[in-house]
């Protein structure tokens, strides 16, 4: 079954929202809207990890599993 975010598996429409958002970095306040989250997962717990272009700055998500 999928939702309107794509993708069948939990982490697939959990990567969709994500990357549908447009994300304002904390740090310098640039907006990347061509940004994609990248998903590590330890077995435990799942991250999804996206760098900001204009200063590096590395903003995370984080869910237990």
């Amino acid at each position: 079954m999928s939702s309107s975010y794509g993708g069948t598996s939990a982490f697939d429409r959990l990567r969709a929202r994500l990357d549908g958002s447009a994300l304002a970095c904390e740090e310098c306040g640039f907006v990347d809207d061509a940004g994609e989250w990248e998903a590590v997962t330890t077995g435990g717990t799942v991250e999804y990890r996206r760098e900001c272009p204009s200063c590096g700055t590395e903003h995370v998500h984080r869910y237990r599993l």
